[in-house]
């Protein structure tokens, strides 16, 4: 009777883990650059506890207005008890891409400046071609491999992609030769999104067969306009809904940071705000208070 019981018991724990894990749900934040959102009753009423901004690699050693607003955002995200994710991109200044010792030593000003920071982006959607690392996934890995020795205590996202053509092919490369066998990725599955890809068909699927450990929609949204795509809230409404549905394709998608909380009032310019320019909600900001209360 009493192996009964326990071959019963075995049983119905073996259920009940599979269910709990299909009740997981991913973590989700909002990137912006303005310390202002923090401030943002709306932005409050979500109860969000991760962000993300996006700095030039040599924001710290420039200084100026560019670290101004990175101190500044950093400071509201820890006065708000928020953990901000800290990604790196192009210089704002024109020139080359950095050597690998020019970014190496940025980042150690970085890391001088905000030890407190422990989840970093080694280089914004480096497969992208306004990146100088788009058609040179090894100096990416180069970057990210630095990163690794810089932050050693740090969450380092490997490679921080875009879901477009190539995307598997630049990966291969930076697999190649980045350190350390990476179990760590980020996806911007704007096309899969706005577009409204099939969840099995999308290329956030191929990369989720692709890539090995723990994958976060690093920046992903709905686009409000662009300079291919007329204003429409709602349809920008709808993509947010759809990147909650390839969010649930896998339980290793843990975080989705979507970008981003303010538009813009410049028409034929990128704006994915969940709020305008003045702070007025969107259809966007519903569809994300509709997934947080389901």
């Amino acid at each position: 009777m009493l192996a009964r019981c326990l071959t019963a018991l075995v049983a119905a724990l073996a259920f009940a883990v599979p269910a709990a894990c299909a009740s997981a749900r991913p973590l989700v934040g909002v990137g912006d650059a303005s310390a202002a959102m923090f401030a943002d009753a709306n932005w409050q009423s979500l109860h969000l506890r991760i962000t993300r901004i996006c700095v030039p690699y040599d924001a710290v050693t420039r200084g100026g207005w560019e670290r101004a607003q990175l101190d500044d955002f950093l400071a509201a995200a820890r006065a708000h008890g928020v953990e901000p994710m800290v990604a790196f991109g192009h210089s704002r200044h024109a020139g080359p891409a950095p050597t690998v010792n020019e970014y190496r030593q940025a980042l150690l000003a970085f890391r001088a400046a905000h030890p407190e920071v422990q989840l970093i982006t080694p280089w914004n959607e480096a497969n992208w071609r306004g990146q100088p690392t788009s058609s040179n996934p090894r100096l990416a890995a180069d970057y990210y491999n630095q990163a690794l020795t810089v932050f050693p205590s740090a969450r380092i996202v490997a490679a921080d992609v875009l879901d477009q053509a190539g995307v598997l092919d630049w990966l291969h490369v930076f697999r190649t030769y980045a350190y350390r066998h990476p179990q760590l990725w980020g996806i911007h599955n704007y096309l899969d999104a706005n577009h409204f890809v099939p969840a099995p068909q999308s290329t956030t699927a191929k990369l989720l067969r692709y890539l090995p450990g723990e994958v976060w929609l690093t920046e992903t949204g709905g686009i409000v306009e662009s300079s291919t795509m007329s204003h429409d809230e709602q349809r920008a409404a709808r993509a947010i809904t759809h990147v909650f549905e390839l969010a649930a394709l896998s339980e290793r998608i843990t975080r989705v940071y979507l970008y981003n909380w303010y538009g813009i009032t410049r028409p034929g310019m990128w704006d994915s705000g969940l709020v305008g320019a003045d702070g007025a909600p969107r259809a966007g900001l519903a569809a994300v208070r509709a997934y947080l209360r389901s």
